[in-house]
Formats: C-alpha cells, sequence, structure tokens
C-alpha cells in the first residue's frame, strides 16, 4: 500500500488537511494529480486506486471542510458554494500550474463548475459521477426552505457504531464487492472512536438539506464554458433512471455541455467505482492523462 503523508493549510479560516501521495522519483517534477472525494467520505478513500497507478505521480486529495481530519465549518449548516472557493485557495497552494482533476460525486461537481468558473487553472478533468443533480422548479422553494428551518432546529445525528468492526461489517454490507481488508482500511479512515463508540469523521450538519434548490441551467452555462480535456466516467451499474427520474434523459445533454470530452463506463462498478475497481478506473485516467 502506497504511504501517504498529511500536511495541513489554512484555508478561509480554517485548518484543512490535504492528504498528499508523494513521487517516488528523486527529482522534483513529477505531473501533479487534484481528487476531490464525494459526500460523507474521505480523502483516503482514494488509497485503492492511488495503488493502481502505473506511473510518477504526485497525488494530493484534501479533507473538503467538516470531513476527515478537516476542521469543522463554523455554521450550522453548508453551503455549497464554499467548496468551490475552498477548491480555488487549495489549488494556490499545491501548484502555479494547470492541474488535473479528478473528482468523484460531490466532488465531481465541485470540479465541474470550477472548471468552467476558472477554466485557465485545470489541465485536464475527470468527473466520476458527478454529473450534477436532478432538476429543480422555482415552485420547490417554500417547501425547501420550510424543510431546511426544521431541520436547523432538529439537526440530523450520525448513526454510532460498537467499534470498527462494525462499521467495516456496514462498509461490506453496502457493498458486496469491498473485501474485508479494504473495508477494515477504511472504517479506520472514516471512523473515529468518541465516548466509547465509532460515529464517522463528518459533521452531522452534512446531512441538512441545502437550503436553495439545485438550478440546473446554472451548472449547465458553467459547464459549457469548460475548456480543459474531459472524461466523464460512470460504473456500468450506476442507475441513471433511478438517479435521475424522469429528468435521465438530461444525461445526454449534460455530457454535450462539455466541449472536449470522452465517455467512458467502467464494468462491474457501481457508483463508488473507486472501492470496486479502482485497478480499471486507475488505467482509465492514466490513459487520459497521458
Amino acid at each position: 500500500m502506497r504511504s501517504s503523508e498529511s500536511q495541513f493549510l489554512q484555508i478561509r479560516e480554517l485548518r484543512y488537511h490535504v492528504r498528499r501521495w508523494p513521487s517516488s522519483f528523486k527529482k522534483a517534477g513529477a505531473p501533479k494529480m487534484v481528487l476531490l472525494h464525494g459526500w460523507m467520505d474521505v480523502s483516503a478513500s482514494f488509497q485503492f486506486m492511488v495503488d493502481a497507478l502505473q506511473g510518477e505521480w504526485d497525488v494530493y486529495a484534501p479533507d473538503w471542510r467538516g470531513y476527515g481530519l478537516t476542521e469543522w465549518g463554523k455554521g450550522d449548516c453548508y453551503w455549497f458554494a464554499d467548496y468551490i472557493a475552498d477548491l480555488d485557495f487549495l489549488l494556490q497552494n499545491i501548484s502555479e500550474a494547470p492541474v488535473n482533476l479528478v473528482g468523484h460525486s460531490l466532488g465531481g461537481n465541485v470540479a465541474a463548475l470550477y472548471a468552467g468558473t476558472r477554466p485557465e487553472r485545470i489541465g485536464k478533468l475527470v468527473n466520476l459521477e458527478g454529473f450534477g443533480l436532478r432538476a429543480t422548479q422555482p415552485d420547490q422553494a417554500p417547501g425547501r426552505y420550510a424543510k431546511w428551518l426544521e431541520e436547523l432546529r432538529e439537526p440530523p445525528q450520525l448513526r454510532p457504531y460498537a467499534g470498527f468492526a462494525e462499521l467495516a461489517d456496514r462498509l461490506q454490507k453496502g457493498n458486496k464487492r469491498l473485501s474485508k481488508e479494504r473495508a477494515d482500511f477504511l472504517a479506520r479512515h472514516w471512523g473515529q472512536e468518541k465516548d466509547g463508540r465509532v460515529v464517522l469523521r463528518a459533521d452531522p450538519a452534512h446531512k441538512i438539506v441545502n437550503a436553495t434548490l439545485y438550478r440546473y441551467e446554472e451548472a449547465l452555462a458553467c459547464w459549457q464554458r469548460v475548456t480543459a480535456p474531459v472524461l466523464w466516467v460512470e460504473g456500468e451499474e450506476w442507475d441513471a433512471l433511478k438517479s435521475y427520474g424522469p429528468n435521465a434523459g438530461q444525461l445526454i445533454e449534460r455530457r454535450a455541455a462539455f466541449p472536449r470530452l470522452q465517455h467512458v463506463s467502467i464494468p462491474q462498478s457501481g457508483h463508488m467505482l473507486h472501492h470496486d475497481q479502482p485497478e480499471a478506473l486507475a488505467r482509465a485516467i492514466e490513459a487520459f492523462l497521458a
């Protein structure tokens, strides 16, 4: 297993944790790759994919605010735009040159919006199932705000586990492809001991509903400004119809928004494709970045 090191940066008044897998090159200059994890995940989740990389890479993966070893936000909920701003400041610390950016799920959504907002900062973009949420309608706003207010008064909580073994068992039940060894590794990074139990390394406030609606037209406008080559990666067993409902047909339109796009499907994998098929995913990413 390739060893990583922890770096801590002061980003927008938060102590941010960045996991780095440095290149084994004795000389400086290995190309950089930045990995962005998804919702209720952590940077160490990319370990298996990083282990499968064949080339020499200098790999960085932050824990988003309120996840892993990064400090929790200072408010009572989280705002999506903060991820975009955090990424901008993080990249300033990682590389002056355009970067190879890889994002999964939430991280893929952030990466795609950022790549259209700061197109000059991205060399190549790999989007792992971060293709946007269902389109919403304005008349949904009153109900969304009402739900947000209710959850602020009675915030969701994280489920406690008896120990790391129980958390690992829960991870395996949720993903049949996850080996015990990999589940144990993830449990130790996803979880932390607290009051004699184990809970996820995440601020429970992440479970509070977004106060604002997902505005698909605004996301589309950002995607259309992306100038970098894009690799759109799906798990073959990802259920688009279930994820997007009546808007599943928009996937074609969403792909078409990116001017320079390649589309890849990874066999025998679902949404957590970096856990299911890390070797195949690493091959696809390296072929694209090469």
